[in-house]
């Protein structure tokens, strides 16, 4: 059931206590089944207790909003419906059925939050690589428009402030900038959050307006689009094509002035191969779209980034560190960066928690964690970089072998010297087949589009 049950005896002891209710209040049945309801939550006066009401009043309650506290202080926050369990005219016990409604005002608290505290522009993204700025570039330009953008890139990329960006560099920079990872939620909360509800239209709903609603002449960022499922993919497609959205449970339908910015953290090609983002939707999201270089593509940003970052703590913690130690210097520069920008931030805000008067960090002040990383990232870089002789032979001759690998030598990782073949590879099947792009995909073993996506990543260094 999607809704929480919990029953007592006449005496107030809990006898039934289902798993959605155990999932709503945060509790074990054993803490609570045979024990008197009171003793198990700590209700100042009994009669707060619709459960307890309906027991001592025989009083029937529908649809009403609690708010109590289970046994470690956690607020809870239900709409319930009560019933007295009656036995001809002894009363019983009672049932109270529940809806949970603490996860979704969370949810809308903190989007109201986000709505508050837009603070990137242009401004505030680091990078001075070619890269970067050709993206800034192309960002900024959209900002005159309000078409949709889709920001292709790796998690820790800083997608979102790209999205804050456009939203505070366009005319709607006054109105509300939401943001929601879609990844974030269940399935039965996420479409109630995006369209909203009408009262009525399940058991506690309440009039409600959905995150459409709330950024009305603004911006909504949906970050992990392809985490929806299809059909809530479908309906959000008919929400853009129509201007129109619909609460869940109501009959008519709402107009809205929205701008959408989605995001994706894989390619948008083989997302729609793998069926998890529906082709319609992706070229209605795609009129333009933003690849966003991982930080390993831009390793000259990552000092300028460190020193951000460095200032950025410097201000947090009232420290005074000055700047890495050459050994960091070079391991900064060598590392993968499978986290990206975010997860160099949180390397820098963990070194200067271990530090104390020092100005300089050094590779004892990195985290354990990270270095423990880095070693099994660059073990299984190792274990997929093996070179087996069947697949190898089919792809070049041992001389031509020889020559690629010459010619990129001078990679600093295993991982990197991968997307270097990848990138001479690509060149040769091109090359071979005059340029011609379906041709070239076939003999890669690779979607058409994939191998677009992979020439707009790669066009910089191809």
């Amino acid at each position: 059931m999607n809704e929480g049950v919990h029953v007592i005896d006449e005496q107030g002891r809990s006898i039934i206590y289902n798993k959605k209710m155990s999932e709503i209040e945060s509790m074990q049945a054993e803490d609570v089944l045979g024990k008197n309801l009171l003793d198990v939550f700590p209700f100042s006066r009994g009669e707060e207790s619709t459960l307890y009401r309906a027991l001592k009043e025989r009083e029937t309650v529908k649809k009403v909003r609690q708010t109590y506290f289970n046994d470690k202080g956690k607020e809870i926050n239900t709409i319930n419906h009560t019933f007295p369990i009656m036995d001809h005219h002894t009363i019983i016990g009672a049932v109270e059925i529940a809806n949970d409604v603490t996860k979704i005002e969370r949810i809308i608290r903190e989007s109201i939050l986000n709505k508050e505290n837009t603070k990137y522009t242009f401004e505030s993204i680091i990078g001075s690589s070619a890269a970067m700025k050709e993206v800034i570039e192309n960002a900024k330009r959209v900002t005159r428009t309000s078409s949709s953008v889709l920001i292709v890139g790796e998690t820790g990329t800083g997608k979102e402030l790209f999205a804050q960006s456009i939203h505070n560099g366009s005319y709607r920079s006054a109105a509300p900038f939401i943001s929601q990872n879609c990844a974030a939620l269940p399935d039965s909360l996420i479409e109630g959050l995006l369209f909203g509800t009408s009262k009525g239209a399940f058991t506690g709903a309440i009039e409600r307006p959905g995150l459409f609603e709330q950024a009305e002449g603004g911006t909504l960022f949906l970050d992990e689009i392809n985490s929806l499922t299809l059909p809530l993919q479908a309906k959000l497609l008919r929400a853009l094509q129509e201007k129109t959205i619909r609460r869940i449970g109501d009959t008519k339908d709402k107009q809205i002035d929205v701008r959408i910015i989605a995001a994706i953290n894989e390619d948008p090609f083989e997302a729609i191969s793998n069926q998890r983002i529906r082709k319609d939707l992706y070229y209605r999201l795609s009129v333009v779209t933003l690849f966003i270089p991982p930080l390993r593509d831009r390793k000259e940003d990552i000092l300028e980034l460190t020193k951000h970052f460095i200032s950025k703590y410097n201000h947090l913690f009232d420290m005074n560190v000055e700047r890495v130690s050459e050994e960091v210097k070079q391991h900064l520069l060598s590392y993968h960066w499978p986290g990206n920008v975010r997860e160099l931030q949180h390397i820098i805000e963990g070194a200067m928690n271990l530090m104390v008067d020092e100005k300089e960090i050094l590779h004892t002040h990195l985290p354990v964690h990270h270095i423990r990383r880095q070693n099994q990232l660059e073990k299984e870089a190792f274990d997929q970089s093996k070179p087996d002789d069947q697949d190898t032979a089919s792809l070049l001759n041992r001389e031509n072998q020889e020559q690629v690998w010459s010619q990129i030598e001078e990679s600093k990782t295993l991982r990197e010297k991968v997307e270097e073949f990848e990138k001479y590879y690509i060149t040769r099947i091109l090359d071979k087949h005059r340029s011609n792009i379906s041709q070239a995909a076939k003999e890669l073993g690779i979607s058409r589009q994939s191998l677009q996506y992979r020439l707009r990543k790669y066009k910089k260094t191809m």
